[in-house]
């Protein structure tokens, strides 16, 4: 059983905020527990301080990692201008830099099938260059995913969605790839 944690539990929150708030918030519950618990007791309840320490320690690992504002537009820029075949290759040697097997699809709104642990996850990208996305390639990918029975379903667009097409993507759960998310995966693919 794969365990997945809430969207909006403390933990997940502090993993997509700034490295250095989990360090603060643990060095506050850290100094708390040393001012206000009796000395014999106080370095017990200090360790009460330890998963916000791990949450630091993975947040800065991750941010380290990621592309700067910088190589995101560039990387972004670069995406703008390139033909289908060149983007798609690029996406295919990023997912198969994270484990994915990767089959290309030709099947309507989906391009491309990922396999991983026995999940699978279809990708609809060929629409990246959209100045508009509406709600109706969603429902078409939301449809196939349907229909193939897949764990996830994943919508790449350079532009952000429409309020609508957003709303739609939310509540049905679709991944829309997009952004510094987008920059960070092609980055894979050139190292």
């Amino acid at each position: 059983m794969k365990f997945k944690m809430a969207p909006n539990s403390l933990f997940a929150i502090l993993l997509r905020s700034r490295w250095w708030l989990s360090f603060a918030l643990a060095a506050g519950v850290t100094l708390l527990c040393m001012a206000l618990l009796p000395a014999h007791i106080a370095p017990f309840g200090a360790l009460a301080a330890t998963p916000l320490w791990i949450v630091g320690g993975i947040a800065a690992w991750r941010q380290l990692r990621a592309p700067s504002p910088a190589q995101v537009e560039r990387l972004l820029s670069e995406c703008a201008n390139q033909p289908w075949r060149g983007f798609a290759q690029q996406l295919e040697t990023a997912w198969r830099a994270e484990g994915y097997e990767v089959q290309a699809q030709n099947q309507g709104v989906i391009d491309f099938r990922l396999e991983r642990a026995g999940q699978t996850t279809l990708v609809s990208a060929r629409r990246w260059k959209a100045g508009h996305h509406g709600v109706e390639p969603l429902r078409e990918l939301e449809a196939a995913r349907a229909r193939a029975s897949a764990a996830k379903a994943v919508y790449v667009a350079l532009q952000p969605l429409g309020e609508n097409a957003a709303l739609y993507a939310r509540d049905q759960q679709l991944v829309v790839l997009g952004g510094a998310d987008l920059a960070a995966l092609l980055a894979k693919a050139r190292s």
